[in-house]
């Protein structure tokens, strides 16, 4: 997995990455943590986080997410200049692709994204296979990227209409002659980073295809206490038996299908928990 998508918390067993080691080492530089910056999110890990949440006035929980990455100085996507020179932006609403160079924009591309009903996953991801001319719909190139519910990609078309439009079924599709550059340019493990609305409002349900507005309802019940199975974007049994119990609990229709009040009511039930927490 990529680990800059990740919040880090306590789990079983504990989390470990070098986005934990990076909390560690920042977190030692501020004098908030004095164990080993081993890259595992342990007791002592969760506490030093504690300690900076409340002397920075953040929510206090012990999980590092967007707010306190940044206040902590270290954006979750710097992470992946680690091992990325290169780094790919892309952008649902603006149907763009900017592709950075340590940092600095050297080209940006119109491109093609998901349907509301199929929709390009959110997230940090990173470039895990590339092919030549592999023809028809993925035209002169593709990259696949390394999202596990589904074999998603960057990739050329032969529907050059469809650049600037929400017309795919996830992937990233830009124009032939603009895929062939960026294919030239970046390597494999190449950081992506796609942003955009994380609830598209499609029905989720089981077979539905994964994506990021499924691992965002995983995050929500796992956090809420209802849901105890991994975190992957993937609409199973077990999510489906998560979100009926949440359902009846909320007097909501208890069909294990969630649509826009069920997503509402997770979100609503997600704030208050997570604003009611002691300091």
């Amino acid at each position: 997995m990529t680990y800059a998508s990740r919040y880090l918390r306590i789990m079983t067993p504990y989390m470990e990455g070098i986005d934990v080691q990076s909390i560690q080492q920042r977190l030692r530089e501020l004098g908030y943590y004095e164990g080993e910056t081993n890259g595992v999110y342990d007791p002592k890990t969760s506490e030093a986080v504690i300690s900076y949440q409340k002397a920075a006035g953040l929510l206090v929980d012990g999980v590092v997410g967007p707010d306190t990455w940044n206040a902590i100085g270290i954006s979750p996507k710097y992470l992946e200049y680690f091992d990325s020179v290169y780094f790919i932006e892309i952008d649902l609403e603006q149907k763009s692709l900017a592709l950075k160079e340590r940092g600095t924009i050297i080209s940006t591309y119109s491109v093609a994204v998901g349907k509301p009903e199929t929709p390009t996953p959110t997230g940090f991801w990173k470039i895990i296979q590339k092919t030549l001319n592999p023809g028809g719909p993925f035209g002169a190139r593709w990259m696949r990227m390394s999202i596990p519910w589904g074999g998603y990609g960057i990739h050329g078309t032969d529907q050059p209409e469809s650049i600037g439009t929400a017309a795919s079924h996830g992937c990233v599709r830009m124009y032939n002659e603009d895929v062939i550059k960026l294919y030239e340019i970046v390597p494999l493990g190449t950081a992506v980073e796609i942003i955009g609305e994380t609830f598209t409002g499609r029905l989720l349900y089981v077979g539905v295809d994964g994506g990021s507005d499924v691992l965002r309802v995983q995050r929500i019940l796992q956090e809420i206490d209802y849901y105890q199975g991994p975190l992957d974007g993937i609409y199973s049994q077990e999510l489906k038996k998560a979100i009926i119990a949440f359902q009846r609990d909320y007097g909501l229709i208890a069909d294990g299908v969630v649509g826009t009040n069920t997503y509402k009511a997770l979100e609503k039930v997600y704030d208050r928990i997570t604003e009611n927490r002691e300091p």
